[in-house]
């Protein structure tokens, strides 16, 4: 019996040190910069099938080839185009290239790159101002289950789905939801998820995104030919540099 009550006592103080429950938003970022500090790749590539959800319920896809630099840059190449047209994200502003013509950047900081990889190749500070400015409140965080894992939910307290907010993996600290307000009076809401997670080098990819308005869904992204830390040109992400960039990165080995 006293070895039992010795044992049960040594359990109720050994569980606490190993149960990562932290008290605001700052500390579960620091935490995942921290598990993954000099491992997560740096470049990532990969082949993207994007399908589109109409009000009729039919679908659409089509084909886009990207490339990635952490933290902060992002190319998207549409494959389909015949005039190079695609989207550059890079030192917080987005380029949108239509009809060959030069894009002018405007001021975006794209949100799911700050959760999903920047937020383990940049400073920890960085990343908490970033989601600070998304209207997030770092203040306030809970625990839920999500698809039969369990999770940290960072910006609104329980039962709250409209409140923005962002959704951590408890076991892999990977981000896997996003709750934002959206349309011009603020009115819907748009929910990301990253889905089926893969290992990539020191990393993971979410191989499976989904978008939603209000609970329909929108667009799915599916990602293939998945390619980490590969030696890439900084040209891809040079925006005076779109159209003569080396666009066979995706065939890269």
């Amino acid at each position: 019996m006293r070895i039992f009550t010795f044992a049960f006592l040594l359990a109720l103080l050994v569980v606490p040190s190993f149960a990562a429950d932290f008290k605001t938003g700052q500390e579960l970022i620091a935490a995942m910069h921290k598990k993954y500090d000099g491992k997560w790749y740096k470049t990532l590539t990969f082949v993207q099938k994007t399908i589109h959800h109409k009000d009729d319920g039919t679908l659409t896809s089509e084909t886009w080839y990207e490339a990635m630099t952490v933290p902060g840059k992002l190319r998207i190449d549409f494959a389909d185009s015949k005039t190079g047209d695609g989207i550059l994200f890079a030192d917080g502003k987005i380029y949108s290239y239509r009809d060959g013509k030069p894009a002018t950047g405007r001021a975006f900081v794209h949100p799911l790159m700050v959760l999903g990889f920047d937020v383990y190749g940049q400073p920890t500070e960085t990343t908490i101002e970033q989601v600070t400015g998304l209207g997030i409140d770092l203040s306030i965080i809970h625990q839920e289950k999500w698809m039969g894992r369990s999770v940290y939910v960072v910006g609104a307290k329980q039962g709250d789905a409209k409140t923005p907010q962002f959704w951590v993996d408890k076991k892999d600290l990977v981000f896997v939801r996003l709750i934002q307000q959206a349309g011009k009076d603020k009115k819907s809401i748009a929910e990301t998820q990253f889905n089926k997670y893969v290992k990539a080098k020191g990393g993971w990819v979410s191989a499976e995104v989904k978008f939603f308005i209000d609970g329909k869904p929108t667009t799915t992204e599916e990602y293939s030919d998945i390619q980490a830390d590969i030696a890439l040109s900084p040209d891809l992400w040079d925006p005076e540099k779109w159209a003569t960039a080396d666009r066979t990165y995706y065939k890269k080995k």
